[in-house]
């Protein structure tokens, strides 16, 4: 049994095995390693779905960065290193994110994408009728509402801005929009 013991290669002869594309070498690896790192996640995270989680996270983290595994350290140094390096990032996280509600998986279902592609095409065609019906207006007309409705301004300001009296502003807008409700039908 000792000499079976003393036979079987060390962890870094078989990461680099692993390396090399030996799948049984990692199966080896992770018989080895499995029950104490998840101990170890466990006992430091107190949550076992938690601990599942990143125990898995910890061994993708293993299989990606294979090629580029170098024996400068003990593998198990370097497998710990990587949970510690896991937990922590975990631990960040929890500090910048709230935790989610309980009930957050319904409301997010409640709530309404509002860039669907069918509202983007209804709004362009919104956006098309509306330039059409402005352009069918007079030149007048259209200066009041386009001053009003995009520049924001008072009746006032338009009213020096166009050279002409408040009532006279008011009066423009007025048919102005009463065409524009005909026109959309609305």
């Amino acid at each position: 049994m000792d000499q079976a013991v003393s036979a079987a290669p060390d962890d870094e002869t078989l990461m680099l095995a692993y390396a090399g594309g030996d799948t049984a070498a990692f199966e080896a690896l992770y018989a080895r390693h499995r029950d104490r790192l998840f101990r170890f996640l466990l006992g430091h995270l107190r949550d076992r779905a938690l601990a599942e989680e990143l125990f898995q996270d910890v061994w993708q983290r293993v299989i990606a960065a294979r090629a580029n595994w170098r024996p400068d350290a003990p593998f198990g140094t370097w497998l710990y290193r990587i949970a510690h390096n896991r937990m922590n990032d975990h631990w960040r996280a929890l500090k910048h994110r709230p935790p989610a509600p309980a009930d957050a998986e319904r409301r997010t279902a409640e709530v309404v994408d509002p860039d669907t592609p069918e509202r983007h095409a209804a709004g362009q065609e919104a956006g098309l009728r509306l330039r059409r019906a402005l352009a069918e207006l007079p030149e007048e007309q259209r200066e009041v509402v386009l001053l009003r409705l995009q520049g924001e301004l008072s009746l006032e300001e338009i009213g020096r801005i166009t050279g002409v009296g408040r009532e006279t502003v008011k009066s423009r807008l007025r048919y102005a929009m009463d065409k524009l409700r005909t026109r959309l039908g609305t």
